[in-house]
């Protein structure tokens, strides 16, 4: 790539901003140039307005520490200086809309890791290596902006990384029920343990709205583009509990599957790890080089030992075993603010690159 596109970060100095921020350290398309948040933070210096809030184990980029923070609300002014932005501003869900669409009819491409636009009808919501055949809905989202180069596309919900794509691998066994139990990490809520002593050697059975994104918005990424909106799919029927655990980075889920074909565990197995799309095609950076991966032990996958497998890009599944009322049961494991948020988003924003929908200004 001749010259790197310049790229802002909304929403910079929160949990997920930041892995943005760390992620794009010495990405060989990408330089971050701008960042922006809220105007508390607006006129500080990126280092000075994160302080002591700094929430990755990583160091801060040198590359980032001096920019100027700039107001996320001064659309124009913050779009003027991108090629592109990701989206991790903390708002409420309609000013989340309104501003993600205001960046939009900029001719500034935005590629959110919110869940405002997850169900907004010609908005793309991806996993590259799952549908990326969404993206083709952008021209009907652009008619009905008024752009020609900006739109609006999101990734969805880091708790279904764990078991989406397991059931996409599976696909062709129909599996037509699924039952999920999520235990989810706190920095799904953008928080540390030196945030939330609370959740130490603690159990939360309840997560916000998490329940109806797992179980709906797989169906989503599983649809079809019909008259330029994207129309959800009606099976595998889903249902879910989530619940929040004491770990720091690491969504597991356990899972039960009916199929209507019956497949072995062998064929099983051998679609999870031969399981690829076009991120693997076409090597884009971010991509991980085995997407899903099958891990034969007893006591794995593991939080501890396998959530950064692949720079955290990767999913582990294991324990696979017939069970007495469903017909398999597995557990998985994905990094949520990697794959999940942050690496989610840089790999569709790859993919859009790649594709010719994110241009230079």
């Amino acid at each position: 790539m001749e010259r790197k596109f310049k790229v802002g970060v909304l929403g910079a100095t929160g949990m997920v901003g930041q892995r943005f921020i760390s992620l794009l350290e010495n990405h060989p398309w990408y330089e971050v140039t701008t960042v922006a948040a809220s105007p508390r933070s607006a006129g500080k210096t990126y280092e000075e307005a994160v302080g002591g809030r700094w929430k990755m184990s990583t160091p801060m980029p040198e590359g980032v520490k001096k920019l100027q923070v700039m107001n996320v609300n001064e659309v124009e002014k913050v779009a003027s200086g991108v090629d592109f932005v990701f989206s991790a501003v903390d708002m409420s869900k309609d000013e989340i809309k309104a501003i993600e669409e205001a960046y939009a009819k900029t001719e500034t491409p935005v590629v959110s890791n919110n869940s405002a636009h997850r169900w907004t009808p010609d908005v793309p919501m991806v996993v590259p290596e799952i549908n990326p055949e969404h993206f083709q809905v952008i021209p009907f989202q652009r008619k009905r902006l008024g752009t020609k180069k900006g739109f609006v596309a999101v990734k969805p919900n880091c708790s279904i990384q764990s078991y989406a794509p397991v059931l996409t691998a599976w696909k062709e066994f129909e599996p037509y029920e699924v039952v999920a139990t999520t235990y989810q990490a706190i920095s799904g809520a953008g928080k540390t343990f030196k945030d939330w002593p609370e959740m130490e050697g603690n159990i939360i059975p309840y997560i916000g709205g998490e329940e109806e994104k797992s179980e709906q918005e797989p169906l989503r990424i599983w649809g079809k583009i019909e008259d330029g909106v994207i129309v959800k799919a009606q099976e595998p029927k889903i249902t879910c509990q989530c619940v929040r655990v004491p770990v720091l980075n690491g969504h597991t889920a356990a899972v039960f599957v009916k199929f209507r074909k019956q497949p072995t565990k062998e064929q099983l197995i051998e679609k999870l790890n031969s399981f690829s799309g076009l991120p693997q095609e076409l090597k884009l950076p971010s991509a991980p080089k085995q997407f899903i991966r099958y891990m034969e032990e007893d006591n794995r996958p593991q939080v501890a030992l396998d959530v950064d497998v692949e720079n955290g890009m990767g999913i582990s599944v294991g324990r696979l075993r017939e069970d007495s009322i469903y017909d398999w049961k597995f557990i998985g494991l994905s990094h949520n603010t990697v794959r999940g948020a942050a690496g989610g988003a840089v790999l569709c924003a790859e993919l859009l690159t790649a594709q010719g929908y994110i241009e230079h200004k």
